[in-house]
């Protein structure tokens, strides 16, 4: 049982291994952990993506596809290699997934 706790602790907040209890991460928060990587990282390479978002290489490539088709994330060459860089239109969109995500997960009192 000690090595499950470990995995789970070294995982996004996010992510579930199918344990009772522990959510499954939404489209929102994959994209959220994705461009998260790319600004923490600067100029990143799809597997540098792929292992800061805990995605296989071939979801991350589509999750990048997806933000850089809407002008979330720029592919740029830096020498041999392609990478990624977070455009400020991401950066925005970062910011409001950050926001929702802070409603969403506050505890909420109803004022009588």
């Amino acid at each position: 049982m000690w090595g499950l706790q470990r995995l789970k602790s070294s995982l996004s907040p996010h992510y579930s291994l199918g344990v009772p209890g522990v959510k499954r991460r939404t489209r929102y928060d994959i994209y959220m952990d994705t461009l998260e990587t790319v600004r923490r990282k600067g100029m990143s390479a799809i597997t540098r993506i792929s292992y800061g978002a805990n995605l296989p290489v071939d979801r991350a490539k589509k999750i990048v596809g997806f933000l850089a088709d809407r002008g979330l994330v720029k592919e740029e060459e830096y020498g041999d290699t392609r990478g990624y860089r977070i455009t400020a239109r991401g950066g925005e969109f970062l910011e409001a997934l950050r926001v929702v995500n802070s409603y969403l997960h506050e505890d909420y009192e109803e004022e009588e």
